[in-house]
């Protein structure tokens, strides 16, 4: 499955990238817009973890689209934030609530289809690597990688921090690894949140049981940490490239917490 790709290590420590597909597939023709389809990605965010890889961290990512899919909403449908604008398991709108299909939506027939193709895969490959490590580790961090627009009034009001860290009110991971990233993201004096806006998604609440030595987080990030982002963007502006000095501030601290999350475990 080309579509997948996971990078194998053998430290306690895995790193998941979700949203940073665009691969519309087999379903591009349905959408009014590829580039409405592929705006809300993570750009970028697994270029911007490539130090992981050498500390020993899993990476697991898919390169399909999160419009076409969505591998970090609740298999069911339910939604993870009940009350509050969000996007389902296979969105019909964009971030700021823009249709995304010309025609017909899809029914239950194509989602089911849609989540054996992408979605139940993508799960089965981290459930077998955090299997893996635990089998050589007393305990692992599972952290879910994420990057989003700072600016996106029908999600969230005003400007979003740098660092926002969701542990779904404390119960996917020990509280000493959710104060240690906190306090590496305080240090920074870039801005940050716990359990704001982004609690954490399905990938986070469903995994992490720290009482079964998987602990789970979620760091979401605004994206002006490593581009230049436009106000608002459109299709000469988005997405900007990555910028390697914008993101020289911040791989020094998200290498620490990926040394913190793997201390941790080891201890």
């Amino acid at each position: 499955m080309s579509w997948l790709q996971v990078a194998r290590g053998d430290a306690p420590l895995i790193i998941a990238f979700p949203h940073t597909g665009t691969d519309l597939v087999d379903v591009g023709g349905q959408f009014r817009s590829p580039w409405l389809a592929r705006r809300d990605a993570d750009w970028w965010v697994d270029q911007l973890y490539d130090f992981a890889t050498a500390m020993g961290a899993t990476t697991v990512r898919t390169s399909i689209s999160r419009s076409v899919i969505d591998v970090n909403r609740d298999p069911s449908g339910a939604s993870l934030y009940p009350g509050q604008a969000t996007t389902e398991l296979c969105p019909t709108t964009t971030f700021d609530g823009e249709p995304l299909y010309a025609g017909a939506l899809p029914d239950e027939g194509e989602m089911a289809r849609r989540k054996a193709q992408w979605f139940t895969p993508y799960h089965q490959a981290l459930a077998d690597e955090i299997v893996r490590l635990r089998t050589m580790h007393p305990k692992i961090v599972l952290y879910d990688a994420h990057s989003i627009r700072s600016h996106i009034p029908r999600l969230f009001e005003g400007e979003l921090p740098q660092f926002n860290i969701g542990t779904n009110g404390g119960t996917t991971c020990d509280q000493t690894l959710a104060e240690t990233v906190v306090g590496i993201c305080a240090a920074s004096g870039l801005g940050h949140v716990v359990n704001g806006r982004f609690k954490g998604g399905w990938t986070t609440r469903h995994y992490g049981i720290p009482q079964n030595g998987i602990h789970a987080i979620q760091m979401e990030l605004a994206i002006r940490g490593y581009l230049d982002e436009p106000p608002e963007p459109d299709e000469t502006n988005w997405p900007p490239p990555y910028r390697a000095e914008r993101a020289a501030r911040l791989i020094p601290i998200l290498t620490d917490i990926a040394k913190a999350c793997i201390a941790f475990a080891d201890n």
